[in-house]
């Protein structure tokens, strides 16, 4: 069979977007896969024979051949490991078993003199390697691709926070001009929300745990063959030792509800994103933003002057289908027909298309991001042009000088009508208030109205909230 490039790819992951998606192949592919499940078996066999109760002995140069089956794992391996799942090699038939071909994969690397392919999965069943195997990879994949990304994007938030921070800009509630903020203010709330969805993940990621019980939970086989062995503890060790926190209560299957608040993690922090993506695809569209252009793009097939927002639209598109994979996943993985059913083992192989998306979704708001430029003349145009926003600067202070009906007042002069900075003028004058409180009320402008949002913008540090 001719081997597929990427246009002949049936998911746009390993086509149109390949290069985006490349940092998670170490992590998402199938050879990925093969190799963790090789790590675990070699590892506990390692852990064997550290056992006393065992007379299996283990050197150290058999220690180090034995790992490198893992360490230097590579496209021919794993062509022998899927060899010998679907059509045999060498000595073995097809073993139309995943697991038991990384079985027979360590015993063709023993190392001389060593006898000890009867002790290669001892006692295990394949949700032990498994679950193990999947945590080797899901850990790295969050922690050293994923996270980075969503760190990169904080650090440009507090960036313009910043720079922007005492730029001024008309608010909008229910789509409506509401009191002014600043650009870089709102910037700052979103490095703000970033930073903690960056620690809601870096805790899930921290907290993955794993099970290595046998068949149904209970170390049964473990128990018959060394019942004076404490095979808990050996297990707690065991799984510590790969850098995952042990599960000790399970059935065959490990619960799966570490990878649940993962999964709940990376979509609390897409939701941040996308919330975002919404907001400066809006600031575009009123020209709050301008876009640079880059040489060659082509914006619209028809339309030649357009520079469209495809970056954030982009982004939005891919966090939307990884958000959906992710509660997929969550749901999921966290049930089991009884002890074992092996839906959820092809349901797991899309955890890294869902984190791909979301690979794909960073690095596209990223790109949007570093396009984007405050338009300050258009925002304060706006702002000049809704004077009306000043209303509830002047009722508080009517109503901090004892007027009850302040609120009113203004309403009626203001909502539903077009006013002018001028009207507002001679309302002043006709108030009865001291001249020190007619001077304050002249003072307010749109563009000044806008609190304390340069110190807020300001505020917003580098590190995770």
């Amino acid at each position: 069979m001719t081997e597929r490039g990427p246009l002949a790819a049936v998911s746009p992951l390993d086509g149109r977007y390949a290069r985006y998606t490349e940092p998670l192949v170490p992590y998402a592919s199938e050879r990925a896969l093969m190799r963790a499940r090789v790590e675990v078996e070699v590892e506990y066999l390692l852990a064997l024979a550290d056992l006393e109760a065992t007379p299996l002995s283990i050197d150290g140069d058999q220690r180090a051949t034995l790992r490198s089956l893992y360490e230097e794992f590579d496209d021919e391996d794993a062509s022998v490991v899927k060899q010998l799942e679907t059509e045999g090699y060498g000595e073995y038939a097809a073993t139309n078993h995943d697991v038991k071909a990384i079985e027979y994969f360590v015993r063709l690397g023993m190392p001389d003199g060593l006898d000890a392919d009867h002790w290669i999965h001892f006692g295990l069943t394949s949700e032990d390697v498994n679950n193990l195997a999947h945590r080797l990879l899901v850990k790295p994949a969050a922690e050293d691709v994923l996270v980075p990304e969503l760190r990169d994007i904080r650090d440009t938030l507090v960036e313009m926070a910043h720079e922007y921070g005492d730029v001024p800009m008309l608010a909008r509630t229910h789509g409506q001009p509401a009191t002014p903020t600043t650009f870089g203010k709102e910037m700052a709330v979103y490095a703000s929300r970033l930073g903690r969805a960056i620690g809601r993940i870096e805790r899930a990621a921290e907290g993955l745990s794993g099970k290595l019980a046998g068949a149904s939970g209970t170390y049964a086989a473990h128990h018959a063959a060394y019942p004076d062995v404490d095979w808990p503890a050996f297990a707690r060790e065991f799984v510590g030792e790969l850098g995952i926190d042990h599960e000790p209560l399970t059935t065959q299957v490990n619960p799966c509800d570490d990878l649940e608040a993962l999964f709940d993690a990376l979509r609390g922090a897409n939701n941040v994103l996308l919330d975002m993506d919404l907001d400066m695809w809006l600031y575009v569209s009123d020209r709050y933003l301008g876009q640079e252009t880059v040489e060659g793009e082509t914006g619209s097939s028809t339309m030649p002057h357009k520079v469209n927002p495809i970056d954030f639209e982009n982004s939005e598109g891919n966090l939307s289908k990884a958000n959906s994979d992710l509660v997929f996943l969550g749901d999921y993985v966290t049930t089991s027909r009884l002890q074992r059913d092996l839906s959820d083992s092809t349901v797991k192989r899309n955890v890294g298309a869902a984190f791909a998306h979301c690979l794909i979704g960073y690095e596209k708001c990223q790109n949007g991001l570093a396009k984007v430029v405050p338009n300050e003349q258009a925002m304060r145009e706006e702002l000049d042009s809704t004077p009306e926003i000043i209303g509830e600067a002047v009722q508080t202070i009517l109503r901090r000088e004892g007027y009850e009906d302040a609120y009113e007042q203004v309403k009626k002069a203001t909502r539903g009508r077009e006013v002018t900075i001028e009207d507002f003028r001679e309302l002043f004058a006709d108030l009865d208030v001291s001249d020190d409180v007619r001077a304050e009320l002249d003072a307010l402008t749109p563009a000044g109205y806008t609190g304390i949002a340069a110190e807020l913008a300001d505020s917003v540090d580098g590190e995770n909230d």
